[in-house]
């Protein structure tokens, strides 16, 4: 019997033929570089926006003297306007992507790396072969052809890396950018656009003595997910934002490995929260704080217009219990500590869950502004559990850490190996249960730690989120962050926390995965495939 990775893998085998056969009556980019197309366009299917996405190794000005070696994704406009695509010259961002909802667009990605390597479009609703499934992974020299519809609402999503156990060394490298979607609803909103829409990509990278970048595959890092000793903004340290009088719109993306941020305002000013993953919420939410675990994204409204000229303003990550229960686990909560308590330091000089700055705001200039913050955003249909193909009995999925291996539901990663459990009906909704539960005292309570997880395909809505008693005074320390309306495509899951989600699986059959976006815990083997039938 043939399953569906089978027939996958013969259809890529096939796509490799024709791109070598086809090579001379193709259109020139097609032998750009001398690559060779792994699939083949579609000759039925227009684009609107044609791009054409080369990766390739690079030398860049990250900090002061010698450049820094990185993986460096640059893109050209073959059709559509100029402005939907930003290199980010200068920095290891991938380009910056602007497209409206309704497109059709055609990306041709050209791996010049030393390795294997694929894209993934993270939030967006596309079919399972344009997805960046690990599986079309593809060869120095060769090329990738995505073709897809832009269904999604206008949001702030992004794309990186997703190759088999190596997502997290590549993204690390530089191999991830911001992809926003515009439409109309959105647009009639008249929110700060152009020089006052500002996107923030936060990472953290640890550098060597020579300014190239630092990366431990040590297990214990593995175990935790990496945490750089620096934290950057766009590719930048010590990142300055400068800004008039008038209102922002500040779009964040958590495009660490591992990291969790308690974002905060140093001087107590509430965060006015205007979107997440998905786009925007029904309405502005304000909050003292907010969570941002890796692969989130949340919209911001800061009005700066009753500020002075040359004052400052900071963004902070504040200080929670990020460990284990107990807090003094493996994400090193409370100060340097590592896995054993006592025993092993932790590698990175900044652990998770201390309090560290993230960029600096500085209003340089006055300006007038007639932005208004609107009441009521944008309506969303709230999903009914009551109308879940499984309303009786939700999908449980049970995270753990165990024999140094990162699990779901006791599995590990592996292609080709789809159960029963996680066939899913096309076009269908379902109720799925993430459990973090504690694992009890001792070692394996050392591992209870957070984990954001996302799920490819279309958006899904938080029902609720339940906590263990045990959890309390260390989920107490981030609770209040959480934003739970909206469109979501990736939740943080604390220690002793159940989180049970609505996602709809619509109009693509295939494969589509799920995991932990803590991208060492993914190339651990915290991912799986859902089969679409």
């Amino acid at each position: 019997m043939k399953t569906p990775t089978d027939l996958q893998r013969r259809k890529l085998l096939k796509y490799a033929a024709i791109g070598i056969a086809g090579a001379a009556t193709y259109p020139s980019w097609a032998q750009t570089g001398g690559f060779v197309r792994v699939n083949a366009p579609s000759a039925d299917f227009l684009p609107d926006v044609e791009l054409e996405l080369t990766m390739n190794t690079a030398d860049v000005a990250v900090l002061q003297g010698k450049k820094t070696r990185v993986w460096k994704v640059t893109g050209k406009v073959i059709k559509g306007s100029a402005n939907v695509l930003d290199n980010n010259e200068g920095t290891y961002l991938a380009p910056t992507l602007r497209f409206k909802k309704g497109q059709k667009v055609r990306i041709i990605l050209n791996n010049n790396l030393p390795a294997q390597s694929i894209l993934h479009w993270h939030g967006l609703h596309v079919p399972a072969n344009m997805d960046g499934n690990p599986m079309y992974a593809i060869d120095h020299g060769q090329t990738y052809i995505y073709e897809f519809e832009i269904l999604n609402r206008a949001g702030t999503y992004f794309y990186h890396a997703h190759t088999h156990g190596a997502t997290a060394r590549q993204v690390y490298s530089g191999l991830a950018g911001l992809l926003i979607v515009s439409d109309e609803q959105e647009q009639a909103l008249n929110l700060p656009s152009g020089a006052f829409d500002v996107q923030l990509a936060i990472q953290d990278r640890s550098f060597d003595d020579q300014n190239q970048l630092s990366y431990s595959a040590h297990m214990m890092q593995r175990m935790q997910g990496f945490l750089g000793e620096q934290i950057l903004v766009n590719g930048r340290p010590d990142f300055v934002l400068p800004v008039a009088t008038r209102a922002y719109r500040l779009r964040l993306l958590n495009a660490s490995n591992s990291r969790i941020y308690k974002l905060a305002w140093d001087d107590g000013t509430p965060l006015t929260v205007i979107g997440v993953d998905g786009g925007l919420l029904e309405k502005p939410e304000q909050h003292a704080y907010v969570m941002l675990a890796p692969g989130e994204r949340l919209e911001v409204w800061m009005d700066f217009s009753d500020r002075a000229v040359g004052s400052e303003l900071n963004l902070r990550s504040l200080s929670f219990a990020a460990g284990s229960h107990g807090g003094m686990g493996m994400m090193g909560g409370r100060g340097r500590m590592g896995m054993m308590g006592g025993g092993m330091m932790s590698v990175s000089t900044l652990p998770s869950g201390s309090d560290y700055p993230i960029l600096k705001v500085r209003v340089d200039k006055k300006e007038q502004g007639s932005d208004t913050l609107p009441k009521v955003l944008t309506p969303i249909t709230a999903l009914s559990s009551k109308n879940a193909a499984n309303a009786a009995n939700p999908r449980t999925i049970t995270l753990s850490m165990r024999h140094m291996s990162a699990l779901l539901n006791g599995r590990s990663y592996k292609m080709n190996d789809i159960q029963p459990d996680e066939i899913i009906p096309v076009n269908s909704l379902q109720l799925i249960e993430f459990d973090n539960g504690f694992s009890g005292g001792g070692m394996h309570g050392m591992m209870d730690m957070p984990h954001p997880m996302h799920l490819h395909g279309e958006q899904f809505q938080i029902v609720k989120r339940e906590v263990n008693t045990p959890a309390g005074e260390q989920y107490a320390s981030v609770s209040d962050g959480f934003i739970s309306n909206g469109w979501k495509d990736t939740v943080l899951v604390m220690p002793g926390e159940k989180v049970t989600i609505l996602k709809p699986f619509n109009d693509f059959k295939g494969l589509f995965m799920y995991h932990c976006h803590n991208l060492e815990h993914e190339d651990m083997g915290m991912m799986r495939d859902y089969l679409i039938n």
